[in-house]
């Protein structure tokens, strides 16, 4: 057989020489045999795919950072939007000029943090005899109830009207919980409820300043805060996730509220009207994703919601990488799962506009939380590095860079403390975004995984607690290499190192420095070298 060259895989200059036997000439002879015809005109396609995904995220990243702009110039605040005034005692009916309030709070085996919920919820400046709070506890661990119920216990000997509610089971997880917790009879009068994680504490006047918003304004059904988070320098994971959690308030959520009125509740740190809970079909268990399932569903009735900037809840963000991994398969394979059961519903809905619709199903759903997953794994973490092997297929500067950079400026505009981390930021997200487009796939074609609940652990003062324990023993850090060591995220890494190293030698334009780069984080998360890792005594 002659020589066989390849100006792909094989550097130029460098032949193939053997028989039929020779196996490495077999490689190279089949590779050139499916290049021309088959791997450049595919990797071709997936290159205009990407480039139209990215063109996608970057028309919709700049439109939110328009309107953003405008908001934050010409947009009157949602207090001047919307009739709002103070609650105060009346002289003659009292406490009664205050509307009753349920504060729901789920939980399940919260022992790190189940007093700060509990203790923020009784703290709240709202009438006592106007507020009811519901501690909803799906707790496994018998200890852990205990604890829980002896402290609801203390707060009701201070005259705090707080009931401790307990299943028999656990369906429906977190929306089986509200749900149940709404049949009992002394709800019945309860206009209102307010949600809180067992990891938040909203501030004493939150009551205060987002009821009057449902009182005085009969069209809303929901009011959001943000989130702050108590931990966010707690170690580099946090800083991450603070700095996307702070994008997605700063901008989406604002936007969202100022444009259409709409956006996903998230679960927490909201107040919603108990009508307008009835009116969607109540608390759903189909997803991951109850909060956003009920908030679609209240917006296609024609509810309205406010988002309050101002009005912030202080919370925990998941420090273990393990813990964050649970979390983000919940956030991007329930959000794509309710997509492909309520795309058809939101299409035939006749109480709102073509242009919400539209912006439902295009903007809130399919690129932010289909396409914004999607191409940053593929574009960035397999078809450009494919077509180092393939020069004959092109990536545009424009496409490979520019795009990115500006997408990448705007996303950071909602952590400005943060901006030295913004490159690694990049590369961690790169990362992630292979987790999350397999849980996205997964949501979308209702794999096995998609209704997985896995609850996220939340540490409160445990290491705190754990560093002042007294005595000669020393932390164990052990672990179970299953939950260390994630051999996907490595398998890209060497694939990528790959890349890395043939550019390094035959290539043109120099992607080996980033590509090396995301090799070390591929390498760093794929070793579970990042985030908190708790000691055991």
């Amino acid at each position: 057989m002659g020589e066989v060259s390849s100006n792909t895989v094989i550097p130029e200059g460098f032949h193939f020489q053997g028989t039929r036997g020779d196996i490495a000439g077999q490689l190279g002879l089949m590779w050139e045999l499916i290049k021309a015809p088959l791997i450049v005109p595919l990797l071709t396609i997936c290159v205009y795919i990407c480039l139209a995904m990215s063109l996608m995220l970057f028309i919709e990243r700049l439109y939110m950072g328009v309107v953003i702009i405008l908001v934050k110039l010409f947009w009157k605040k949602p207090d001047k939007r919307y009739k709002w005034e103070p609650i105060r005692e009346d002289l003659e009916i009292g406490n009664s000029a205050f509307p009753l309030v349920l504060v729901q709070i789920p939980m399940y085996n919260e022992k790190e943090v189940y007093k700060i919920s509990i203790g923020a919820a009784c703290g709240l400046s709202w009438p006592a005899d106007r507020l009811v709070i519901q501690v909803l506890d799906d707790s496994t661990d018998p200890a852990i109830k205990d604890l829980v119920e002896r402290e609801c216990i203390r707060w009701a000997s201070k005259g705090l009207n707080i009931r401790y509610q307990i299943r028999e089971n656990r369906v429906g997880y977190k929306a089986g919980a509200l749900k149940e917790g709404l049949k009992h009879d002394y709800v019945k009068h309860c206009e209102y409820v307010s949600i809180f994680d067992a990891d938040f504490r909203p501030e004493p006047d939150f009551l205060r300043r987002a009821i009057p918003f449902l009182a005085y304004n009969p069209e809303i059904a929901l009011v959001q805060a943000r989130w702050r988070f108590v931990n966010s320098d707690e170690c580099l994971l946090t800083r991450m996730q603070e700095m996307s959690l702070d994008y997605h308030f700063t901008v989406e959520q604002e936007v969202g509220s100022s444009t259409h009125a709409f956006f996903g509740f998230n679960g927490t740190g909201g107040v919603w009207r108990i009508a307008a809970i009835s009116d969607a079909g109540g608390w759903k268990d189909r997803t991951t994703v109850e909060d956003m399932d009920l908030a679609v569903r209240a917006g296609l009735k024609g509810w309205k919601f406010v988002y309050l900037g101002d009005l912030q809840v202080k919370s925990e963000l998941p420090s273990t990488l393990k813990a964050f991994r649970f979390q983000q398969h919940r956030w991007s394979c329930g959000p794509a799962n309710l997509f492909r059961k309520m795309v058809m519903e939101i299409i035939r809905n006749k109480k709102v506009s073509l242009w919400k619709k539209v912006y439902v199903i295009y903007s809130f759903f399919f690129v932010r939380k289909v396409i914004a997953h999607m191409v940053t794994f593929f574009f960035y973490c397999v078809v450009l590095p494919l077509t180092i092997l393939v020069p004959e297929v092109e990536v545009p500067k424009w496409g490979a860079i520019y795009i990115p950079a500006i997408i990448t400026t705007l996303n950071s505009v909602g952590t400005p403390r943060s901006i030295h981390l913004l490159f690694y930021w990049i590369l961690f997200e790169n990362v992630m975004s292979l987790h999350r487009t397999k849980a996205t796939f997964i949501g979308l074609l209702e794999g096995g995984r998609a209704n997985e609940w896995v609850v996220t652990e939340k540490l409160g003062d445990a290491l705190k607690n754990k560093s002042n324990v007294k005595g000669p023993k020393r932390p164990r850090f052990s672990f179970k290499i299953g939950d260390r060591v994630l051999l996907l995220e490595l398998g890209f890494g060497a694939f990528l190192f790959f890349c890395g190293c043939y550019d390094f030698l035959y290539g043109k334009n120099n992607y080996f420095i980033y590509l090396f780069l995301q090799t070390i984080t591929y390498t760093l998360v794929g070793f579970g070298y990042i985030g908190t890792i708790v000691p055991s005594y």
